[in-house]
């Protein structure tokens, strides 16, 4: 299996565009010590032909063109891209699907709850009806369910993808009702992928509010964790205003109960923190904070990187 980080910032990217924090400002006048990112994106692919997307960004479109893998045969209007594996509703999940709009099939897993919020609260998704055949809705199923069969993907490809509950919730544009009565486990969820005795799980935004989580990282051979903020007061202390991390929906990395404290055992594969805020000091490689992560055996995702299991 092949994983390609596409691109690895939360929302609106590194620097952001109307953000004047210090790392954005830093990083603008060339003074500090990082990298440009994207909105988080990840592409995988277990044969080097037909690649999958995690969530779709609203920096798609240039993450596409940047990556040679996924450009279209000589002559064709074909892409190499197959699917796509939502883990939420949420903006920065999806917007990125309406730059896949030009009359290509492709599937779309998603959990029910996350199809009818998509299909039926926002129409604006129906211009993916309109590739011939139509883009494929197929649900995702559970962990303690089966996977997406063969029939599923194409050629038969021979890998697994479960979804993982993590106790978050609905984005706040959904309307409620129906919004209160979908299912609590399927708003926000990791995935679990496997292919040929290795594990991949990938959870960018991480609530913290159960542990089934725990068990399913530390047997991975690769993870991806949510590494939106260092501090859960982060976007106060730097904005003056705002929620905390926890309660938008991120687990911190730093204090008592944050992700840095609660996955610190030896695990069985590579760990690396993705989904990163404009506003987080790992950013900055000359950061004690940086420096941190990095001692306590954590790699930053930065656009561009590949792994190979």
């Amino acid at each position: 299996m092949r994983v390609r980080v596409l691109g690895s910032a939360a929302g609106g990217g590194f620097p952001q565009w109307n953000c004047g924090c210090s790392n954005c400002i830093r990083l603008r006048a060339g003074k500090l010590r990082g990298r440009e990112r994207t909105q988080t994106q990840v592409a995988f692919s277990v044969d080097s032909k037909a690649w999958f997307l995690l969530n779709a960004s609203p920096d798609l479109r240039e993450q596409v063109l940047a990556t040679p893998e996924l450009a279209p045969p000589e002559g064709s209007r074909r892409s190499p891209i197959t699917g796509v594996f939502l883990t939420s509703a949420d903006v920065d999940s999806i917007m990125g699907l309406l730059h896949l709009r030009e009359f290509t099939p492709f599937r779309i897993f998603a959990t029910q709850a996350v199809q009818r919020i998509l299909r039926e609260e926002n129409t604006i998704f129906r211009v993916l009806d309109r590739a011939a055949p139509p883009v494929q809705w197929l649900n995702l199923p559970m962990l303690q369910a089966s996977s997406p069969s063969s029939g599923d993907l194409p050629g038969g490809l021979a890998f697994r993808c479960s979804a993982v509950p993590l106790g978050g919730t609905y984005p706040d544009y959904v309307n409620d009702p129906p919004r209160s009565t979908f299912p609590a486990e399927e708003a926000v969820v990791g995935l679990l992928l496997e292919h040929a005795g290795k594990r991949f799980f990938f959870a960018p935004s991480l609530p913290g509010r159960n542990q089934e989580w725990k068990k399913l990282a530390e047997a991975s051979d690769l993870v991806f964790l949510d590494g939106t903020f260092w501090c859960d007061d982060e976007l106060m202390r730097v904005t003056g205003s705002g929620k905390t991390a926890r309660a938008i929906g991120h687990l911190p990395l730093s204090g008592e109960n944050g992700l840095l404290q609660q996955f610190s055992g030896p695990g069985r594969g590579r760990r690396v923190l993705i989904h990163i805020n404009n506003t987080n000091p790992i950013l900055d490689e000359d950061s004690a904070e940086y420096r941190q992560v990095r001692e306590l055996g954590w790699e930053i995702a930065h656009d561009g990187m590949e792994f190979v299991l």
